[in-house]
């Protein structure tokens, strides 16, 4: 994936003579023998676009089956590089902001990765039981104002008619900003119905048979096995933590970076990193294969 500053992805048109010709996928190419995926995907953009890459981040790893071959795709962000990307092999390219893709047919390997991509980096997770309503929304209001695009609304153990309220208020904030709000499974699911759907509590995403049907949905995870289970449910992005210990989960173990690392580096979707983190953390966290950082109190402050 590279990504222009702006925010706009570059698409690839397969060339005559390949399975799919015609379809827009991502650049890329095979590993050879011995060759690590980020050397891998340097050399291939370098032959492909007449790239250098300078730097490249781990995202998400993912299998498909075509009719002729059973793949597995390491998806990387490449944030720098030098050099103007051009068709080195004949293929047209593409310049897309992933809310405008406008290309078809999509590979449907990267047809997935389009929602990746819409995912905000920052995940503001709410605080009003702490903040109190007045004062949380108000900082809310002020998030919004400054970019905040994805807020889960997260206050276990709120009386229901003050919880309701709240909900009204925040749906209306986010609404207002055009930004995602999902609903903490520790809350009806009335409410998760009435924005864009849930965020799962570890424990509740275990007996989950399928997918909720809803637009958006996301799970707590807190080892590999909860990290595989949200994959197979296919669920559009984890929080993955704590990284650091945090006032929330006293005594919870923490993961550290280097853990953290290692836990997302064959996750099936993007991972956003959670737990005494705040915004200084942000380049460090993507840098470990996150998505971006899911943070509570340092959203507010």
């Amino acid at each position: 994936m590279l990504v222009r500053a702006d925010g706009a992805v570059l698409f690839g048109q397969r060339p005559a003579g390949k399975p799919y010709a015609g379809w827009w996928e991502f650049p890329g190419g095979k590993l050879e023998a011995g060759e690590s995926v980020e050397a891998a995907l340097a050399r291939e953009l370098r032959e492909e676009l007449g790239i250098d890459v300078r730097v490249s981040h781990p995202w998400v790893v993912r299998e498909h089956v075509y009719p002729h071959a059973h793949v597995r795709l390491y998806f990387r962000r490449v944030a720098e590089w030098s050099g103007d990307p051009h068709a080195r092999e004949g293929q047209a390219l593409a310049w897309r902001h992933p809310a405008r893709i406008g290309l078809a047919p999509l590979l449907p390997a990267a047809v997935p990765a389009i929602g990746w991509l819409r995912l905000p980096g920052r995940l503001g997770l709410s605080c009003a039981s702490e903040l109190g309503d007045p004062a949380f929304l108000q900082r809310l209001e002020r998030r919004l104002d400054a970019g905040l695009r994805f807020v889960q609304l997260r206050e276990p153990g709120m009386e229901a008619a003050r919880f309701d309220a709240l909900f009204r208020r925040v749906r209306d904030l986010c609404v207002r900003h055009r930004a995602r709000l999902v609903v903490n499974s520790a809350h009806p699911a009335s409410y998760w119905a009435a924005c864009d759907g849930v965020h799962l509590r570890g424990a509740d995403m275990q007996p989950v048979g399928s997918r909720p049907r809803l637009p958006l949905v996301g799970a707590s995870c807190h080892d590999a096995r909860e990290l595989a289970r949200a994959g197979e449910l296919g669920l559009d992005y984890a929080v993955l933590g704590p990284v650091r210990p945090t006032p929330t989960h006293p005594g919870a173990r923490v993961l550290g970076w280097d853990e953290f690392a290692r836990l997302a580096a064959r996750t099936r979707l993007p991972v956003f990193a959670l737990g005494g983190l705040d915004e200084g953390d942000a380049v460090q966290a993507v840098g470990a294969g996150a998505h971006g950082i899911a943070t509570m109190r340092a959203t507010w402050r």
